[in-house]
C-alpha cells in the first residue's frame, strides 16, 4: 500500500508540473501562484540533496525531476509574470521582488529543517506550502477573473498528489497533523475544482 501511495503522489505531481509548464506558454503566463512555487522549487533543491547525499535514491531523483520543472515554471514567471502586475512595477522593482521572494523560499525551508530535522520537516513543510497553494489557486482564478493560465488536469492531479500522502502519512502512520492538513487541502482543492468545472470550457483546457 505504501508504495502504491507513493506512485500515485509522485506521478500526478509529475503531471501537475508538466501540465503547468505547458499551460504556461500555451497561455503567456505561469500557471503556479508564485508564493507556492517559490517554497516548492526550495523544498525540492533541499531535500533532493539530502536524499542523494548518501547516494542515489528514487525519491532523490523524482525531487530532482520536479526541481528542473519547477525551474520552467520559474522561467514563465519571470518571462511572463511583470505582464500581470500594474504599469508602476518598473522591471528592476520586479527583478529584486521576485528575488527576495525566491531567497525566502529557501530560507523557511531551511528553518524548518533546523528546527524538526529532516524526517518531520520534509513532511511539515510540504504539506503546510501545499495548503498554502491550494489556497492561492483560488485566488489566482479570481484575480485573473476566470481559467486562464489553470487546467483541470492540474487541480485534479494536484488534489490526488496531495490526497494520496494523505493516506499515508495522515491515516496508516497516524499523523494528526499532516491528517488535518491534508484535510484542508482537499476542501481547497475540490473547491478549486468545482470552479473550473463549472466555467464554460474548463473541461477542455485539461488536454
Amino acid at each position: 500500500m505504501e508504495l502504491i501511495l507513493t506512485l500515485v503522489s509522485g506521478l500526478a505531481w509529475t503531471l501537475v508540473y508538466v501540465e503547468a509548464v505547458r499551460v504556461g506558454f500555451r497561455d503567456r503566463t505561469y500557471a503556479m501562484p508564485v508564493a507556492a512555487l517559490a517554497l516548492n522549487l526550495a523544498w525540492e533543491a533541499t531535500y533532493a540533496v539530502g536524499d542523494l547525499r548518501s547516494g542515489v535514491s528514487p525519491q532523490g531523483v523524482v525531487d530532482l525531476v520536479w526541481g528542473a520543472a519547477d525551474l520552467v515554471i520559474v522561467y514563465t514567471y519571470l518571462r511572463f509574470g511583470r505582464a500581470e502586475l500594474p504599469a508602476f512595477v518598473s522591471r528592476p522593482v520586479f527583478a529584486v521582488w521576485s528575488a527576495l521572494l525566491f531567497a525566502t523560499g529557501f530560507a523557511v525551508q531551511l528553518l524548518f529543517l533546523a528546527h524538526f530535522g529532516a524526517h518531520d520537516a520534509s513532511r511539515y513543510a510540504a504539506f503546510l506550502q501545499n495548503l498554502l497553494m491550494s489556497g492561492l489557486f483560488l485566488g489566482l482564478y479570481a484575480a485573473r477573473r476566470g481559467p486562464r493560465g489553470q487546467s483541470l488536469l492540474i487541480a485534479v492531479a494536484k488534489w490526488l498528489g496531495t490526497l494520496a500522502p494523505t493516506v499515508l502519512f495522515g491515516v496508516l502512520e497516524g499523523s494528526g497533523f499532516v491528517l488535518g492538513l491534508g484535510v484542508l487541502c482537499s476542501v481547497f482543492d475540490l473547491a478549486y475544482i468545482g470552479l473550473l468545472v463549472r466555467r464554460p470550457g474548463a473541461v477542455g483546457q485539461a488536454s
